[in-house]
């Protein structure tokens, strides 16, 4: 609707950033603002925030259409242990999955290794008489007396996770425990995993499973005080929620599945990449999104984020896989590190700056912003280097002190190392970007990928000031930093689709292959997964996407097939035995002759469509601008050098400047490294190209 104001709304570690768009005289119009995220009562800053957004568009909240909102509370409750006291049933025998888990080490030569601590405790975990084996069969009847019998030991807790062997085939047990609990003990909230997570792997299941129940009350908490103080504000529109898999449901469905939420303010992010790289007609592109408390970092073919079906959150050991709690969900894949503008830095025991994870958050955030902070952050590092302007801080809403950030640099970076400020907060930046670009390189690898072939796109608050130097580091010769880019993942959430993916896990061979079952599964999948998506619209039109994860038999894990025509709703096994060899081969260079291949996990997901793209035309010659003298630090000379200031306004489609030179706006500042040519775009787009370097 072109007279509808839509809000987006996105919690970070530091800022909670709010975007309005409304109708413009010649397209939509953005307003956006950034608060300082307030942790006792997070909702507080979203208030605050639609106020000043609302105010500026000139219109009363009530005039709002739809709020679209992620958050990072489920994410940082896992990651801080801030949940509530959950109990896990599970099958007589398995009371020890989530502490055994699959057994393997995330390092290999450690000897003094040390496992991350279950999310629930041994004494908080319970078992009941009952086992399903692999094929759905029911072994062992559940007794509801045996239920009974342990409702004494559950009256403690707050949430209950339930988790049986094999109930993604029979869910009957699990919902039995599910009445029991809510006739005697209704104060309980109840997550089943065949709900949750309805696939095989029992230890990832159950820990998905428990880490649902373990901010289930808290979320459900939240999200009702949010609507009701909406409500008072006037703002009577429908909410809803991003999920981690790059679509939005509704308020209900975020409320019964919060899991689904852990990394809705990222993913976010990503659909906000995608979005620019269709306008700019990017196959390859490398999402680049660096906060106030981590650095996302994301691979976009073809318009579209790379998706996974497991990911992990809070690893411990130096962000390694396998180091933290594996979530079974649909996710957009990236890698996520603590490099932010509030991660703090410190010199080790063996005379090495680290930056992160450790951050300032907003409470009391970096030196500079003289909230009681002494310790340095990557933010002071900006300041001090002359990448950010003091008085026009996050839009002018926080001013910076650089003699707090300078004190803080030279005293815990400065002396333990001999540098003066300077050379404490060059340090600082090159260690934060060499352990992004370490990222990226390690992310591109596993993905088979060249990062020479790409482009990045960089959002975020302190991405545009570290995405030159980056680029210089990754050999990536473009960068592109879309309008409101420090408000970029929020601007995202109101691009993205109603959507839902409903999955199943169902073992079926190949050559047993059975084609009615086959299509009731999918047709099944399908109406699940509509259904959730028709609770957020009831009238567009919803199309769905089909994936099976295949393997030859024998392998340990799948790869994703995805179908489409005939295949997606009535499969045969010749057409999809073609379409997995065909996958596989362009994956691992060849197919496998005469093994088996075998389906364990049928995935249908549903969408409302996204509008096709308004290309963007290519840049008219423009005129050179010079801007106002600016000193900046430049990391490849190690020296102070003399820029220039350009306001981004005067960046018109086809005006161009060359770098060094910092190009300055109300949320962030974009940093051009000399070498380095930017170019003012008809969207908005800064197009950052090298030139080479003189």
């Amino acid at each position: 609707m072109t007279d509808s104001f839509n809000l987006g709304v996105d919690i970070g570690g530091t800022f909670t950033d709010v975007v309005l768009e409304g109708p413009g005289p010649s397209g939509p119009r953005l307003h956006s603002t950034k608060v300082l995220t307030t942790y006792a009562a997070p909702e507080d800053a979203i208030l605050d925030g639609t106020a000043r957004v609302c105010a500026a568009a000139g219109i009363a909240p009530g005039r709002l259409s739809r709020i679209i909102h992620g958050t990072t509370l489920a994410t940082n409750a896992l990651i801080e242990r801030r949940g509530a006291r959950t109990a896990l049933v599970t099958t007589e025998g398995f009371r020890d999955v989530l502490e055994m888990r699959t057994e393997s080490r995330f390092e290999q030569y450690d000897l003094n290794l040390v496992l991350p601590e279950p999310l629930i405790p041994r004494d908080a975990r319970f078992t009941l008489p009952e086992r399903v084996d692999a094929t759905g069969r029911v072994l062992r009847p559940l007794d509801p007396a045996a239920v009974e019998a342990r409702l004494p030991a559950l009256e403690g807790f707050e949430s209950v996770a339930v988790g049986f062997l094999h109930s993604y085939l029979d869910p009957s047990h699990e919902r039995l425990v599910r009445d029991v609990l809510a006739r005697r003990l209704p104060h309980l909230s109840v997550s089943l995993s065949s709900e949750v997570s309805p696939q095989m792997r029992e230890y990832e299941r159950f820990n998905t499973t428990c880490a649902n129940a373990y901010v289930r009350p808290m979320m459900e908490s939240y999200l009702g005080r949010l609507r009701d103080r909406l409500r008072a504000l006037g703002a009577e529109c429908p909410v809803f929620l991003m999920h981690s898999g790059g679509g939005i449901v509704s308020v209900e469905t975020a409320a019964r599945f919060p899991v689904r939420l852990v990394e809705s303010g990222p993913a976010g992010g990503a659909i906000f990449a995608a979005d620019v790289a269709r306008r700019h007609g990017l196959a390859r592109v490398l999402s680049f999104d660096m906060g106030g408390t981590t650095a996302k970092i994301c691979l976009v073919r073809d318009g579209q984020p790379k998706t996974a079906r497991v990911f992990e959150v809070a690893r411990s050991y130096r962000f390694k896989k396998g180091s933290g709690m594996p979530i079974s969900i649909p996710v957009i894949d990236m890698v996520e590190i603590g490099a932010g503008g509030g991660s703090l830095a410190r010199v080790d025991g063996l005379g090495r700056i680290q930056v992160g994870p450790e951050s300032a958050g907003s409470e009391p955030g970096p030196a500079a912003y003289g909230r009681g902070g002494t310790r340095p952050a990557v933010t002071d590092a900006d300041l001090v280097l002359g990448r950010l302007d003091p008085a026009n801080f996050a839009g002018g809403t926080l001013s910076l002190h650089p003699d707090r950030a300078t004190a803080a640099l030279r005293a815990h970076v400065g002396e333990p190392l001999g540098l003066d400020a300077t050379g404490a907060a060059f340090g600082v930046s090159e260690t934060v970007d060499e352990t992004m670009a370490n990222a990226a390189r390690v992310h591109a690898v596993e993905n088979g990928e060249d990062l020479a072939h790409y482009t990045m796109i960089a959002f975020g608050g302190a991405a545009p000031l570290h995405a030159g130097r980056l680029c210089e580091k990754l050999g990536i010769d473009r960068l592109l930093v879309p309008p409101g880019a420090g408000v970029g993942s929020a601007i995202g959430f109101l691009r993205a689709p109603y959507a839902f993916e409903a999955t199943r896990s169902a073992y079926m061979r190949l050559d047993a292959f059975d084609e009615k079952e086959a299509a009731a599964i999918l047709a099944d999948l399908a109406e699940e997964a509509s259904s959730f998506v028709r609770s957020c619209d009831a009238h567009a039109p919803i199309g769905t996407e089909t994936r099976l994860y295949m393997r030859y038999r024998g392998q340990g894990w799948e790869i994703p097939v995805p179908l489409d025509g005939p295949l997606a709703t009535t499969p045969t096994a010749r057409g999809l035995l073609a379409r997995f060899t065909e996958d596989y081969a362009a994956l691992f260079g060849r197919a496998v002759d005469g093994l088996p291949v075998e389906i364990t996990v049928w995935a249908v997901n549903a969408a409302t469509p996204v509008p096709p793209p308004r290309p963007t035309p290519p840049a008219p010659p423009g005129p050179r601008l010079e801007g106002t003298p600016r000193r900046l630090w430049d990391p490849v000379a190690a020296a102070w050098t003399d820029a220039h200031e350009i306001p981004r306004a005067d960046l018109a489609d086809g005006a161009t400047a060359t770098g060094p030179c910092a190009v300055t706006e109300a949320e962030t500042t974009v940093i051009v490294p000399a070498g380095f040519t930017v170019t003012g775009r008809a969207d908005g787009v800064l197009d950052i190209r090298r030139t080479g370097r003189p």
